[in-house]
């Protein structure tokens, strides 16, 4: 059973169309189940794609934040136009205000089974009245044709500094048919699922970054599992990703399997050997503590320029992770060279990308230096074979891109950080996905993003804020930062 890493909440969708969350499906009435892939915002049948752009200014708010929602079409993303989702956007709870932040987070995901997605957007900038400046909050906004439906705040932070809605996930957790949200937030992860219960999943020193999340069947039994990864040094080296799985017997999640002193920056779960089970991707994987004597993160030598680091699906005996691979720019078939900086892994996006029936992993690394130019970006495509991301001899499929690639438009610049994050998805429903790369740093962090149909080259385009005649502040919007990915 696949599960996908989407950000959703089954139930969310009764309340953005009612406007009053419903968190618990009725006694009498059948619940229609969520799509396993629909990001389709509008309802015209073509999968959207969600930009998180939480550092735009917003009716003059600094970093109050949107959302920019393209539209898919015949044409891909782009050129069917877009749609901008504000706190000042009417359908929308709140109002814009300097440092909300409003789409940190983002995801789109047909969360009823209606054929229509609601957008997730994360605001950990968010002051919560009685509760104190940056609490931060999740809110769902309902998807329609002809424009956004109504919208509810799904979960806000407790306290303070809480920065509730730094990182969000979703899956059904709990195998009850509908699906429970994950909340990543300052030194905290929390569950509330869709009968309302609310627990603290985890909480630690993080570092003050997001805590990474992603959803997969790892333990091989069906249902989803949740998986997360946060590290520090502050005040004391804590670095961890760990898996919980839920547990009927006590009713909550239970932590089943752990890799410690591994710090990363991206996760991601697909199935790239092809046999049918999950298998989870450690992104810019580095081991935080030398005392771990059993290479969280693989040989040390993958580490330089960031290593990715595979623990392969549940096999008959329901191990999670015995198998395991690692790669970076030095192993052989993969384009490029490992060098110090370059971020290989820290964004992480998977799909079938050839249609070979196996999941493919593209990772970004935003610090890739192209010619001369340092921190231009890059995104490489790992295909997956049978024997996963790294074959019996030790070689790697890929191919990378970036702005110098022929056929790519754009010149590769320093600063560019192309590559910083990565999605994909069949937006123009040709049957085939396509990759669509952030550039934050282009035109001096004004920021565009890069649309590969097929994953290739061929046909390829940016698109910029000025084209998508999105408002150009003083300040710089760093668009491209936050993607959706399917």
């Amino acid at each position: 059973m696949r599960i996908r890493t989407y950000a959703t909440l089954a139930t969310a969708v009764a309340a953005a169309a009612t406007s009053a969350l419903a968190l618990a499906p009725t006694a009498t009435a059948a619940v229609p189940q969520p799509s396993p892939s629909t990001s389709d915002f509008n309802g015209d049948g073509y999968p959207d794609l969600a930009v998180g752009v939480p550092d735009a200014a917003v009716s003059g708010k600094a970093k109050a934040g949107y959302v920019n929602v393209l539209w898919g079409g015949k044409k891909g993303i782009g050129a069917h136009g877009s749609i901008r989702i504000t706190q000042a956007t009417a359908e929308v709870p709140g109002t814009p205000e300097a440092g909300d932040r409003f789409g940190a987070s983002v995801a789109l995901e047909d969360l009823n089974g209606d054929g229509i997605a609601e957008l997730l957007a994360g605001a950990p900038g968010e002051d919560i009245t009685g509760r104190g400046t940056d609490a931060g909050v999740v809110v769902v906004v309902g998807g329609a044709k002809g424009g956004p439906g109504p919208g509810a705040n799904v979960t806000t932070g407790p306290a303070a500094s809480a920065a509730y809605g730094l990182s969000v996930a979703a899956a059904d957790l709990t195998g009850d048919g509908s699906r429970d949200i994950v909340v990543g937030g300052k030194d905290k992860v929390v569950l509330r699922t869709a009968d309302g219960l609310a627990a603290t999943v985890v909480s630690a020193p993080m570092g003050g970054r997001a805590p990474v999340l992603t959803t997969g069947d790892f333990t091989g039994d069906g249902a989803a599992d949740l998986a997360v990864g946060y590290w520090t040094n502050d005040p004391f080296t804590q670095s961890h990703v760990r898996i919980w799985a839920w547990e009927r017997g006590e009713q909550a999640l239970a932590n089943v399997w752990n890799t410690d002193n591994a710090g990363v920056s991206a996760l991601a779960s697909g199935d790239f050997d092809g046999d049918g089970h999950d298998d989870l991707a450690l992104g810019e994987c580095r081991e935080i503590a030398d005392e771990n004597i059993d290479d969280p993160c693989g040989p040390e030598e993958y580490a330089k320029g960031g290593g990715i680091h595979i623990h392969y699906g549940a096999g008959s005996d329901g191990s999670f992770g015995f198998r395991k691979q690692t790669l970076n720019q030095d192993t052989v078939g993969v384009p490029g060279i490992a060098e110090t900086g370059d971020r290989f892994g820290a964004a992480l996006a998977v799909g079938d990308l050839d249609g070979d029936g196996r999941d493919d992993l593209v990772a970004g690394a935003p610090g890739e230096a192209i010619g001369s130019k340092v921190g231009a970006g890059a995104a490489t495509v790992l295909f997956g074979t049978e024997n996963g991301l790294v074959d019996e001899s030790g070689k790697s499929v890929a191919v990378a891109y970036n702005q110098n690639t022929p056929g790519v438009p754009g010149a590769a610049e320093a600063g560019d950080a192309f590559g910083a994050a990565v999605a994909t998805g069949d937006h123009d429903h040709d049957g085939r996905k396509d990759l669509a790369v952030g550039s934050p740093g282009e035109n001096a962090d004004s920021g565009g993003l890069w649309v590969l149909p097929h994953a290739g080259a061929d046909g390829s385009y940016a698109l910029t804020p000025a084209r998508l005649g999105l408002p150009a502040p003083t300040s710089a919007l760093t668009y491209g930062k936050t993607l959706s990915s399917l």
